[in-house]
């Protein structure tokens, strides 16, 4: 696979200053009546790449759409630029802040090009239709995430990495100085992978961009990371740079697993190896009495 060179990134608005600091103070929040986390104070570092690590249901996710006020908190408040984001008209954090969600549904027989325009959606108005910026800046997405040559095709008709690349286009158009990020690299193939995290990495360092992203691979945060912030059990137990959150303790302690942490040989940032369960003394794993009799 040819490694694509990012598409220069589009500036914010002029309207629409860089957005100030994300942060989270005391919140408190869940769905369906269960409490995923409570009173968790978070700094997102303002011009960072920002990577969230943690076990499945520990509240990562939860986390980034309290950030992102599609999940109001029941205590606490998140604030945007000093101000608490749920006092922002909704146009105005959509031109300030993109997310990109875990899950995401697209209406049946959208096409690629119509789905990233909508990304665009937050510039529109009576006043304001249509114009060449948009086009440009839904052109610029999908270059820097390799989809141009899907522009006529049905999302439906999309494999799940070509889907997921449509919809980090759309979030891309939106042109926002701030990107949270929700597994941005599900379904996608390691190259794809590669080809993303670089991109992010690049509109952080090049082009200003703060980024907040989801991830479960700890050598992918580790290599591409300013600042980790690490969960379990919906509360922060480590944040910092890689090098102080990715240690052996720590990553034992985060996710029950057993590891050795030595300095990646390509890029010098930490290295995790999972040991695996039978490496210790002390772990068995149980097989079924059923499998243990099948003829060989």
């Amino acid at each position: 696979m040819t490694t694509r060179e990012p598409a220069p990134a589009a500036r914010t608005s002029p309207e629409d200053p860089r957005p100030g600091p994300l942060e989270a103070r005391g919140i408190t929040f869940g769905y369906d009546g269960r409490t995923v986390g409570s009173d968790l104070d978070l700094t997102v570092p303002d011009g960072a790449f920002t990577v969230i690590v943690g076990p499945n249901a520990c509240g990562k996710s939860t986390l980034l759409r309290a950030l992102s006020r599609l999940l109001a908190p029941s205590a606490g408040s998140v604030l945007l630029d000093g101000r608490d984001i749920a006092s922002y008209p909704s146009k105005q954090v959509a031109r300030r802040l993109g997310l990109l969600p875990q899950t995401s549904l697209a209406p049946d027989g959208i096409s690629v090009m119509d789905l990233v325009a909508r990304g665009r959606f937050p510039y529109q108005s009576a006043l304001r239709q249509w114009s060449r910026d948009d086009a440009d800046a839904v052109h610029a997405a999908m270059e820097a995430t390799g989809t141009l040559g899907l522009s006529a095709r049905l999302v439906d008709e999309l494999s799940g990495g070509q889907r997921q690349r449509v919809w980090v286009a759309m979030v891309l158009a939106q042109q926002t100085g701030l990107l949270l990020l929700d597994e941005p690299t599900t379904f996608l193939d390691v190259a794809h992978q590669i080809d993303l995290l670089e991109l992010f990495r690049d509109l952080n360092r090049r082009h200003d961009r703060t980024i907040v992203a989801v991830l479960h691979d700890l050598n992918h945060a580790a290599r591409y990371a300013d600042h980790v912030v690490a969960m379990r059990g919906g509360a922060i137990v480590a944040q910092g740079p890689p090098r102080e959150v990715f240690t052996e303790e720590t990553v034992e302690h985060v996710f029950d697993l057993p590891c050795r942490v030595i300095d990646d040989p390509v890029s010098g940032t930490p290295l995790v190896i999972p040991l695996g369960r039978s490496s210790t003394e002390d772990t068995a794993v149980a097989v079924p009495e059923a499998w243990a009799t099948v003829d060989r």
